[in-house]
């Protein structure tokens, strides 16, 4: 049986709505006031569940969820007609899982890195302000938020080394 144009519609329309729902992690990115901070906690979640893997199990998760930010990212983009929205969030969630690679939970290890990647989402050092502002589409939403992830995890690291706490 085919699909009449409205059913088609209807398809299309809820394939858009279950992608803007991850795009805009799992609803986070929704909220009025600070949606990047708020779309950073299901990446929290997620590095709790993935912690206790094994470190390449680890970061290959982390690459395949940057792989498909792009692509997500793009097209939640193009959806809201905004080349980069507020609330599109998942670069947050695979940024704020860099920020803690190699790091053994703890309380402050995860309130240390959630702090130290939204420091450098939000002030945008270089080279993240010049890679936020020149590179387009999808990979310019994911790629600033990485080099964010990695700056946090170079401040986790050294963190670490410093005070036995983090």
């Amino acid at each position: 049986m085919r699909d009449t144009p409205a059913r088609a519609g209807g398809s299309l329309l809820m394939r858009n709505d279950i992608l803007l729902f991850f795009a805009q992690g799992f609803g986070t990115g929704r909220v009025p006031r600070a949606p990047g901070t708020a779309g950073t906690l299901p990446g929290v979640a997620l590095y709790l569940v993935f912690a206790g893997l094994p470190l390449v199990a680890y970061v290959g998760i982390v690459a395949v969820l940057f792989v498909i930010g792009i692509a997500l990212c793009e097209r939640a983009a193009r959806l809201l007609d905004d080349p980069d929205p507020p609330s599109v969030v998942w670069d947050e969630i695979v940024g704020v899982m860099i920020a803690m690679i190699g790091i053994a939970p703890s309380v402050a290890s995860v309130i240390a890195g959630f702090l130290a990647f939204r420091l450098f989402d939000i002030w945008k050092p270089w080279p993240i302000g010049w890679v936020d502002r020149r590179v387009p589409g999808g990979l310019g939403i994911m790629l600033d938020d990485v080099i964010a992830g990695l700056m946090a995890l170079v401040l986790m690291h050294l963190g670490q080394a410093l005070w036995t706490w983090i």
